[in-house]
C-alpha cells in the first residue's frame, strides 16, 4: 500500500504535484520505473541500464519499496536473489513515463532513441476523460483549490 502525505506538511502551496515529486521526482527513482517497466526487476540490471551510483540506488530502490511504489519478490528462479516489481500505484506511473517519453522526444532529444507502436502506428498521446469519454481540453477544465487559506493566487 502506498505511504501518503499530508500536502499541507511541504512548504509553497499544498499540492499532489509538490508530494509526488517528493516521492519520484528525482531522475534515479523514475529511471527505475522505467526498467520495472521494461523487464528488468535485478538490482544488478537496474543499475546498469540507468547507470545510476549503487548506494544513491539502492537508497532510492528502498525508498520506492517503503513508500508502495515498488514491492520486492523472491527471483523468478527460486533463487535468494529479489526482484523489484511495481505494485498497482507502480504500475500508474506508467501513464506519467509514457507522457515523459513524448515530451522529451519532441522538445529535448535530437533523435528520439524509443518509440512507442500503438498495434501499426506510432503511438500519440491524448487525455480523455474516463467519466464521460470526452477528450480533455484545457478550456474544458476548472481548477478549484480546496485546501484551507489557499486560493488559485496563493495563500489567502
Amino acid at each position: 500500500m502506498i505511504v501518503r502525505s499530508d500536502p499541507t506538511a511541504l512548504n509553497g502551496r499544498p499540492c499532489a504535484v509538490a508530494a509526488s515529486m517528493e516521492l519520484v521526482g528525482d531522475r534515479w527513482s523514475m529511471l527505475v520505473i522505467r526498467e520495472v517497466v521494461f523487464g528488468n526487476h535485478q538490482f544488478s540490471e537496474i543499475a546498469r541500464n540507468t547507470g545510476a551510483p549503487r548506494d544513491r540506488l539502492a537508497a532510492r530502490l528502498r525508498s520506492l519499496v517503503d513508500a508502495g511504489v515498488l514491492e520486492r519478490r523472491p527471483g523468478s528462479t527460486g533463487g535468494r536473489h529479489e526482484g523489484y516489481y511495481l505494485t498497482e500505484a507502480g504500475e500508474d506511473l506508467r501513464h506519467v513515463l509514457r507522457a515523459l517519453l513524448a515530451w522529451g522526444n519532441k522538445w529535448v532529444v535530437t533523435t528520439p532513441p524509443l518509440r512507442l507502436a500503438h498495434h501499426d502506428h506510432p503511438l500519440e498521446l491524448e487525455s480523455h476523460c474516463s467519466t464521460c469519454g470526452e477528450k480533455v481540453e484545457d478550456a474544458d477544465l476548472t481548477e478549484e483549490m480546496v485546501a484551507p487559506g489557499w486560493d488559485m493566487h496563493g495563500r489567502l
